[in-house]
């Protein structure tokens, strides 16, 4: 698996439609406003096509504008990280495949429905003409980060959960998951931030892609949260204790980034937050950050230009999407270029 700040032929995404996340009419409405906010984000920087259920298109357009293709296909949810394929290249040919994982809504959350969405990634890669290699691990994009040079980022309440992998060793895991991405050394982290598990409302039960992500092999990114009064405090110090005492696939040792968490923890009916800078997505000379309307937004942007000298970031206000339960990573799925 190529590492996202590889190139890339395109960005796959997903249209939110009426389902049990987005159940409200005003909070779909709000919702389809932000998923189309990062659509034209990253269409400046390539090619963009949004899945779409039948008979959305045209609404879906009129929000996108021009420059997004559209495509239709049934869905339950809009999370393409997650329900789409995981794209791969062959090192020797350049050929690219997709791995499709399968999905069980998270763990079969009782709040989900996956009956369309467990076939997306089939479709997906059926439409970028690409081999698939099907997986029985249960699985998502977002439970893993990669290096491109054959570290992958998990977590231990994801793949190795009762809720996705019952009866399946760490062993097991690891040997699949490298099969699959051609990886060879898998770092775990032990769980994900507090919002992400019941009963904090929509979760992933600690996707790693808001936690921590490579920014280039051997420096790794990782959530801080410096309020000692949020419950993220001290597991943030641990897991980046944890990935600083780590060496990747190459023997590197890991050079550890702290990111903060922005300065607001609690959202307007009082609950812990996990908004997260990690969450943000690299695409062709760009970066496309979450924004919280945040007095750390902007040292975080400038954190981001330091690291990515040559991309242009580009700040997305990420607030509802994260209320639905994930990020800008989160809706987005990149297709390398070959």
């Amino acid at each position: 698996m190529p590492a996202e700040w590889a190139p890339h032929e395109r960005t796959w995404m997903a249209w939110p439609g009426p389902n049990t996340t987005f159940a409200d009419p005003a909070e779909l409405a709000e919702s389809r406003e932000a998923w189309a906010a990062v659509a034209r984000a990253v269409r400046r920087f390539e090619p963009v096509t949004m899945v779409v259920a039948p008979g959305q298109a045209g609404s879906a357009a009129a929000l996108l504008g021009p420059g997004v293709d559209l495509v239709e296909h049934d869905l339950d949810d809009a999370w393409m990280r997650d329900i789409g394929p995981t794209f791969v290249t062959d090192v020797s040919s350049g050929q690219l495949a997709a791995v499709d994982w399968v999905f069980n809504g998270w763990g079969a959350q009782e709040w989900a429905s996956w009956e369309q969405d467990a076939k997306v990634a089939a479709h997906v890669a059926d439409l970028a003409s690409v081999p698939v290699h099907a997986s029985p691990l249960v699985n998502e994009g977002g439970g893993l980060h990669v290096d491109g040079e054959g570290t992958v980022l998990l977590t231990e309440t994801v793949q190795l959960g009762p809720e996705r992998n019952p009866g399946w060793t760490r062993e097991q895991v690891e040997a699949e998951i490298h099969a699959k991405l051609g990886t060879t050394k898998a770092i775990w982290l032990p769980r994900g931030l507090t919002a992400d598990y019941p009963p904090h409302g929509y979760g992933t039960l600690g996707h790693v892609d808001i936690v921590a992500a490579f920014a280039a092999p051997g420096v790794v990114l990782v959530h801080s949260q410096p309020d000692p009064a949020h419950p993220d405090h001290e597991l943030c110090r641990r897991i980046a204790a944890l990935l600083r005492a780590e060496t990747d696939a190459k023997g590197r040792p890991l050079q550890v980034i702290e990111v903060p968490a922005p300065a607001g923890v609690k959202d307007e009916e009082g609950h812990w937050v996990d908004h997260s800078y990690i969450n943000h997505y690299l695409c062709n000379g760009g970066v496309v950050l979450c924004a919280f309307d945040d007095p750390r937004d902007e040292e975080a942007a400038a954190l981001f230009r330091r690291l990515f000298p040559d991309r242009e970031v580009v700040l997305v206000d990420a607030r509802t999407i994260f209320a639905g339960g994930g990020g800008i990573h989160c809706v987005t799925q990149q297709q390398p270029k070959v």
